[in-house]
């Protein structure tokens, strides 16, 4: 059956719409433009835009630039997205030419002609409420993506920021269950000297801590919009007092502490915060393919590997080999983080590739920075509650890899000097024997002064002033 279609007209001539959408002729263009990803705008984009639009109505009513009823019409349109209503009609693709117009309009209309059904108009009758001359007063594409952006970020970065403590908690409170754990540290992937396996969660939880500071600090670079600046930043068609209101009207609906730059030229062309951010999460995903790595390395074997701790077993890890278990959550992890690391490099290249008055590349931007924030968001938790949580220390084999090493050594050489430490390696590596039983042989030292000298919490700090 053929669909019903309703005209809409633009610059560029007359095209068909869908009778029942709510979109309009510059969404269906989008449409045809722009397949690229098949990924729709993202849902925080969105609602950030259309908050945008409903604090520019109750601005534009507060001055007198906007009719009462038709400006109380796109409030009620803006409200019913935000609660749920029409995200089927937000269809342009998130990858997008135009500096994000396309996403704009998409907005626009979608809004205008909620609002014309509020006033008991049909879909397409924008002489009731038109998407550019109501819904887009005082407004551009090039002050209300940008701010857009900016808030659906800060919204993004909030459930990160709570992740990335939890997983802080989640490190020290293993730091604590196994600070009495004593094993061989390593360097090189060569054994070195006596830690304890708290000591490797505790170096973890620190790392973790920085990134959960500096993340908490990202927030703030991502609070300077250029909302009132139009066009290029100079405000052109923005009277002052639409400027100054609308700042205001942001803050109330998003709660979050927006302030009006003092130079909005800066933030319409400028898109290094963006990547100061991105740098941030990037810095994450390091910190945490490093984690996930060294678990997957203590974990190995479990029987012909290090095997000194146990991962928690949350799925078969293989079709072939019975009994198999896999580090899939670590292997997860490191996969996000090289997706965030790819995502960063992105962002980077869109920002260094604006051009005089505005960066045209915004939306690839806002794609990848919403999908490094949604993915450390899903990931953190996975790691923190199916991975840190369950892990268990082999305590057999971290006393057995000690023992039956070198690495005591190190603690003994102040004492027998490295001449006699070297000769103790070459005996073991010549006939196996214990490091402590070679020491007692040669009466190097005595039981008791070997027991005093090797105790874990002598073995794995500092030494203390004197004999």
């Amino acid at each position: 059956m053929r669909k019903t279609m309703r005209k809409e007209h633009d610059l560029l001539g007359e095209l068909d719409v869908p009778a029942d959408a709510y979109y309009g002729i510059h969404t269906v263009r989008a449409m045809q433009n722009f397949k690229l990803t098949g990924v729709p705008i993202h849902k925080e984009l969105i609602a950030a835009l259309v908050v945008i639009k409903k604090a520019a109505a109750l601005t534009n009513i507060s001055i007198g630039a906007l009719d009462s009823q038709k400006g109380e019409a796109i409030v009620t349109a803006c409200d019913e997205i935000l609660f749920g209503a029409l995200q089927n009609q937000f269809v342009v693709d998130s990858l997008q030419g135009g500096a994000g117009t396309s996403a704009n309009m998409n907005v626009n209309e979608v809004i205008a002609n909620k609002a014309i059904e509020q006033l008991g108009g049909q879909k397409g009758d924008y002489t009731l409420i038109h998407p550019l001359d109501h819904v887009n007063l005082h407004q551009s594409t090039n002050d209300v993506f940008p701010t857009a952006v900016r808030i659906a970020a800060i919204r993004l970065l909030k459930p990160v920021t709570e992740a990335i403590a939890d997983l802080q908690t989640a490190l020290q409170e293993k730091e604590e269950e196994f600070s009495h754990v004593i094993k061989s540290g390593r360097t090189q992937l060569q054994d070195a000297v006596p830690v304890t396996l708290g000591q490797e969660f505790g170096a973890w939880a620190q790392a973790i801590s920085r990134d959960r500071w500096r993340l908490y600090k990202a927030e703030e670079r991502l609070r300077q919009v250029n909302i009132g600046g139009t066009a290029v930043g100079t405000g052109l068609n923005a009277p002052r007092a639409y400027i100054f209101t609308m700042i205001e009207k942001l803050r109330d609906l998003t709660g979050i502490s927006l302030a009006r730059t003092d130079y909005m030229m800066d933030p319409t062309q400028n898109c290094d915060v963006f990547v100061e951010v991105s740098g941030l999460l990037k810095t994450a995903a390091v910190n945490l393919s490093k984690i996930a790595n060294d678990l997957r390395l203590l974990s190995s074997g479990p029987y012909t590997g290090i095997g000194e701790i146990v991962l928690p077993a949350v799925q078969a890890g293989s079709s072939i080999m019975p009994g198999k278990i896999n580090p899939v959550i670590p292997e997860a992890v490191n996969q996000v983080a090289f997706q965030i690391i790819a995502n960063d490099s992105a962002i980077t290249l869109a920002a260094m590739s604006g051009q005089l008055e505005l960066n045209a590349f915004l939306p690839v931007i806002a794609k990848n920075l919403f999908e490094s924030l949604d993915l450390l968001k899903n990931v953190l938790p996975l790691f923190s509650h199916r991975c840190i949580d369950g892990i268990k220390a082999n305590h057999q084999v971290c006393r057995e890899n000690l023992e039956n090493s070198t690495v005591m050594l190190t603690a003994l050489t102040p004492i027998l000097g490295y001449d006699k430490g070297t000769e103790a390696a070459l005996i073991f590596k010549a006939t196996g024997t214990p490091i402590k039983q070679i020491i007692l042989d040669n009466n190097w030292l005595t039981a008791t002064e070997l027991d005093e000298i090797l105790k874990p919490e002598r073995l794995t700090a500092p030494n203390k002033k004197g004999k």
